[in-house]
């Protein structure tokens, strides 16, 4: 017979293992739908899972996230042609993502569906421009504009948030990269930088919108600079900056009034 403790941990563990799941699942939908945007392969026309490269249609064991890329050990069983690892690597993100996202809002007094429902949508708008601008040097208009508008209103609507703070936000984020845009005539950074600097202000606000582009820069410069010595990139090599602004972003969700709050209380503000 369990005790109420170990009964409310066995409840809690059952349902972040569905959340992981679902988590898998979902990420192994994005993979599919990045791919096949990028490739330009409508997901209606045909919504069998497929090999990205042989387009041999996968069957139902063949699709497992994680597990029947283990079992292929990486390799399509049609082509043979090796499956990348970066795949699995986003499904198990996802899963542990979503893990985080879902505890974060369970362990609240004041518990809100509206804010996690809105966490679950950044968190997968912040995967696809994370590891498509990662793997294609691109930033996804249509996720951008899609998420700013999202955001906005479940910001505005539900979660109290003024739009003054959102909009100052926006035209800190956007007006930052536009004016690095302008002055280098789009050499230094690509115009989805800039409509990403717009959806970050709608979600965090003036505030957070600084800190999560100082946090960018940070882990930016600082990967650029180990590269660079050990000579795995140069002066010239274009830099997916939308990876850095993902996960600065990610942490300001999460961390930012924490970091802010810290910081004005060390320059006693």
């Amino acid at each position: 017979m369990l005790d109420l403790g170990s009964y409310i941990m066995l409840v809690g563990g059952i349902i972040y293992f569905f959340v992981f799941v679902l988590g898998l699942i979902l990420g192994s939908f994005l993979n599919s739908w990045m791919w096949r945007v990028h490739d330009n392969i409508k997901i209606l026309s045909n919504s069998r899972s497929m090999c990205p490269n042989c387009r041999y249609q996968l069957r139902w064991y063949e699709n497992i996230p994680v597990l029947s890329w283990l079992a292929l050990r990486a390799h399509c069983s049609n082509c043979k042609k090796p499956i990348h690892w970066s795949y699995p690597s986003v499904e198990l993100a996802t899963g542990l993502l979503m893990m985080f996202v879902v505890g974060q809002h369970v362990k609240l007094i004041h518990f809100s569906e509206w804010s996690m429902l809105r966490d679950v949508c950044f968190l997968t708008l912040l995967i696809i421009t994370f590891v498509y601008d990662l793997r294609y040097k691109i930033i996804l208009s249509r996720v951008v504009w899609a998420g700013t508008i999202i955001g906005f209103f479940i910001n505005f609507f539900t979660l109290n948030f003024t739009i003054e703070s959102m909009l100052l936000g926006m035209l800190i984020g956007g007006g930052f990269f536009l004016l690095q845009y302008i002055i280098s005539s789009g050499r230094w950074i690509g115009g989805g930088d800039v409509r990403f600097g717009v959806m970050m202000g709608a979600w965090l606000g003036w505030q957070n919108t600084l800190l999560a582009l100082f946090i960018a820069y940070v882990l930016g410069a600082s990967l650029g600079m180990i590269l660079l010595l050990l000579k795995k990139v140069n002066s010239k090599t274009e830099i997916p900056f939308g990876v850095f602004l993902s996960v600065g972003t990610f942490v300001a969700i999460y961390y930012g009034t924490t970091i802010v709050g810290w910081y004005a209380h060390l320059i006693g503000y």
